[in-house]
Order: C-alpha cells, then sequence, then structure tokens
C-alpha cells in the first residue's frame, strides 16, 4: 500500500505546542533502560520539532497494563524514558508528568511555561480504573481521553509507526481533533519498507521464520506472488514439513493449518523452499543438539530447534544473488545459543550482500533482535522498529494510526 500523508514539512508548526506519539517501550531491567534505540530513534522529529519552537508534549505506552497493581508500583512507568531524554537533550528542560489525572495533567501542562518536552504517563495506564476494572480507555479509542489530550495541543503527529496498526485514542482518537502529520520516523518507515514491497529487482527473495503458519498466512498470500523465493525456517516450517509427509519428530505443528499448507505448496511450487535438515533437541532449552536429515525416521522424542548445516548452505546459495530481500522471523530459536546458528548465518548473509548493493529490511521484532544480538543491526538496509505495524504493512493490512492522517 502506498501513502501520501502530509508530513512536518507540509504542517505549520513555528512557536506551535505538539502533542506527539512515539513508541517508547523500551526494554527495562532492574529500572535502568537495556537498549535505548527506541529513544534515539524519535530525536529527530523531536530536534525539528524544538528548533521550530514548539513545546512537545509526549504520549506513549510502555508494555500491557492488566491491573491496577502495575500502576501503582511504577515498574511500568515512562519516568526512565524521560530520564532519558533529559540526558540526550542537555539544551533543553524535560519534565516528567506522574499524574494521570486530567485536570492535574493539563494544569502542570500550562502552569510550567519553561518546559520544552513533557513526558507524560504510560497511556495505557488508562487501560485500568481506580476499581481494577479493565476499561481500556486508550487500547479501544475512548473519546473523552482522546479529546483530553487534544486539549493539550495545537498540532498533532504520529512518529510511533509501532503502533500505526492500532487504532488507539493516542493516535487514531487525536487525530480527530487537531491538524495532524507523520513525524521523520514514520515517514522513512514508509518509504523504506514501501520500496522494499513496489520493487521490481531480481532476484527477489522473502525469508519467513517464527513459530505459527497461521500468523504469516496473510503475509505469504500477499508477497508471495512478488517474490521469486519464498525460504522458509522456523517453528512454522514444520507444519509445511507433516502437510509433505515428512517426520518432524515433537517439533511444533498447527495441525489446523495443515490443509493450507498444502494449497500453498501448490500454489507457489517453484517459490517456496523448506528446510533440509535440522538441529534437534529433546527438550525446549539450551542444550546440545544433533543434526536429523530431511528423510530420517528415527527422531524419538525431539524436537527440531533450528534449521541444520545443509539448510544454511542452500539458504545462503538462493540469497547469493538476491537484489531485494524483506527477512519475517527467525530461523530457530536464536536465542538459545545451541540453537542461534540457522538464523546467524542468514542474518551474515544478508549483511554481505547488503554490502554488494542488495536492498535489505528486516520487519522488526525477533529478526531485529536477532541481528541485534549478532551486532548486524548497521549492516543491513533498513531495519523496521515495528513488528506487528511492518507486518500489517507487508500484508497490505489496515493501519489506522497512519490512514487517520490527511492525505497530502
Amino acid at each position: 500500500m502506498v501513502y501520501d500523508k502530509v508530513t512536518l514539512q507540509d504542517i505549520s508548526l513555528d512557536g506551535k505546542k505538539v502533542v506527539i506519539r512515539l513508541d517508547l517501550n523500551v526494554p527495562v531491567k532492574d529500572g535502568k533502560i537495556v537498549d535505548n534505540n527506541r529513544v534515539v530513534q524519535t530525536l529527530p522529529t523531536i530536534r525539528y520539532l524544538l528548533e521550530k519552537g514548539c513545546k512537545l508534549v509526549v504520549l506513549s505506552h510502555f508494555s500491557r497494563i492488566k491491573d491496577i497493581s502495575e500502576v501503582t508500583s511504577g515498574k511500568k512507568s515512562l519516568k526512565v524514558v524521560a530520564d532519558e531524554f533529559q540526558r540526550l537533550l542537555p539544551d533543553n528542560k524535560v519534565a516528567f508528568v506522574s499524574d494521570i489525572d486530567f485536570n492535574n495533567v493539563a494544569s502542570f501542562v500550562s502552569s510550567n511555561t519553561d518546559v520544552d518536552l513533557f513526558v507524560l504517563e504510560n497511556t495505557r495506564y488508562y487501560d485500568v480504573d481506580a476499581h481494577n476494572s479493565l476499561v481500556k480507555w486508550e487500547s479501544k479509542n475512548y473519546p473523552d481521553l482522546a479529546k483530553f489530550w487534544a486539549s493539550l495541543g495545537e498540532v498533532f503527529i504520529n512518529d510511533a509507526f509501532g503502533t500505526s496498526h492500532r487504532a488507539h485514542a493516542s493516535n487514531v482518537g487525536i487525530a480527530g481533533h487537531l491538524p495532524s502529520a507523520i513525524g521523520l520516523l514514520v515517514e522513512k518507515e514508509l518509504g523504506m519498507l514501501g520500496k522494499a514491497v513496489s520493487s521490481t529487482d531480481s532476484p527477489k527473495v522473502l525469508i519467513l521464520g517464527g513459530s505459527k503458519v497461521s500468523d504469516k498466512l496473510k503475509l505469504i498470500n500477499a508477497i508471495a506472488p512478488k517474490v521469486d523465493k519464498l525460504l522458509i525456517g522456523g517453528g512454522m516450517s514444520y507444519t509445511f514439513l507433516k502437510a509433505q509427509g515428512k517426520e518432524v519428530g515433537k517439533s511444533i505443528v498447527e495441525v489446523e493449518m495443515i490443509e493450507e499448507c498444502k494449497n500453498l505448496l501448490q500454489r507457489y511450487a517453484g517459490k517456496l523452499v523448506l528446510p533440509v535438515d535440522h538441529v534437534v533437541a529433546s527438550e525446549f532449552k539450551d542444550m546440545a543438539g544433533r543434526v536429523v536429515d530431511l528423510e530420517e525416521k528415527n527422531w524419538g522424542d525431539n524436537m527440531a530447534l533450528d534449521i541444520g548445516p545443509k539448510t544454511v548452505e542452500l539458504y545462503r546459495s538462493v540469497l547469493e544473488n538476491a537484489k531485494v530481500v524483506i527477512w519475517n522471523g527467525p530461523m530457530g530459536v536464536f536465542e538459545f545459543d545451541n540453537f542461534s546458528e540457522g538464523t546467524k548465518s542468514v542474518a551474515l548473509k544478508l549483511a554481505d550482500i547488503t554490502k554488494k548493493g542488495a536492498y535489505t529490511v528486516i520487519g522488526g521484532g525477533d529478526s531485529a533482535a536477532a541481528a541485534d544480538k549478532f551486532k548486524l543491526a548497521d549492516s543491513m538496509s533498513f531495519i523496521s522498529t515495528g513488528g506487528g505495524a511492518s507486518l500489517a504493512f507487508f500484508e497490505g493490512s489496515a493501519m489506522p494510526g497512519i490512514e487517520v492522517i490527511p492525505d497530502k
């Protein structure tokens, strides 16, 4: 899908109060940010707005909120992110607004005129009320919440690509009340992902991993007709192999998807490439595995946790001359060192062909985490900041957080 939305350059911003939706859902351990990449990615838009003399009111979710204890404990507070913004923007004054009462928030923002950037508390705090009822004001786009947030500014900017496949109060809701535009990060995401999908360069390859065929079915049907090869790895490959009558031991299989896999194998015959060997183990843990060939019948109680060395070489050979590659999903349980080789080898090959001029895009999520683990993130053409959002984009599914922004 091609979007041509109003951007920062298309809207009057000088000296305006701007409500901006960001994706600041960073990993935190022991009260400290483990990886600040999502914060850093927002800086170009923030600096652009600050240079325009704007006052910013920042909104973001942080994890999921299921009950009031997750609010009162402070474990899912954005305070740690506000502190990181102050560290990254030493010449600007950043203030964290811990209160979530509408009147108190509005009063704090209006009275602290020396503040350049206000970070409001986790938007999902509004998903539970004081009586511990799961009201989902944010997640279900409650009109009064959206109207309140909109009242804090004169312009709305959506720069949270990672939540743009959701219709929440903090994106779709606010955009209904204010002049709106996409930020630089969302603009970049749409351009880079769109280039991968629309490119007619060949060979073009889609690499798919992850555990479930059902999660990627729509993506397969959307992208497979546009690519030359489709490499399948991860847990989802064993449902395909089961559909071919192969032995898969105790590997994950979606029984209800076997017939659909048979249809896909027929529909995309010649394009769809499956593993020819596997690394298996008796338990789902980081332990020594053994290699099993495709035709081996004696799996015992073992399950496949990675693609094998023959598959690695097969996939690397397919990728050797690729001009465009879209990767969504790891080849195995890369979090376990004993079962990380398949994913690592694919990532290394992508880094290699990127150097030679190939256009390589990783659709966020686990694939992005894998590239980061193997220190190859900077070796790809582009890594999306949104796992679910990039999947929705590739599928051609609705992107309400984008669609609500006016066209140019």
